[in-house]
């Protein structure tokens, strides 16, 4: 009787210590799966936008927070737009959306 419970162990074992590779694997699989559909595709988005943020230059016409306007003066972090004749407003860079 003894015997018989020592091979029921084993197999018990066995099978646990696959189940565990086999989430081990699975979970692999998903990660894997999330990286190539989200993280990926978006790293790619954002190395694009960084790009057109380095491309701006004075006298390019933007789009910043759903505003148009001519770029008049590039700082660090903000530039300057003119929205209008003689009216000039300072916005923050990430708000720069799309370029003209």
């Amino acid at each position: 009787m003894e015997q018989t419970s020592v091979v029921v162990d084993n197999a018990t074992q066995a099978a646990q210590q696959g189940s565990v590779w086999g989430m081990v694997l699975y979970l692999i699989v998903v990660f894997g799966i999330i990286y190539l559909l989200m993280v990926r595709p978006n790293k790619k988005r954002m190395a694009e936008y960084q790009k057109m943020l380095d491309s701006l230059q004075v006298g390019n016409r933007v789009m910043a927070a759903g505003i148009y306007g001519v770029i008049k003066k590039i700082n660090e972090k903000t530039i300057e737009l003119e929205v209008a004749k003689g009216v000039v407003i300072e916005v923050n860079k990430n708000a720069v959306s799309l370029v003209e």
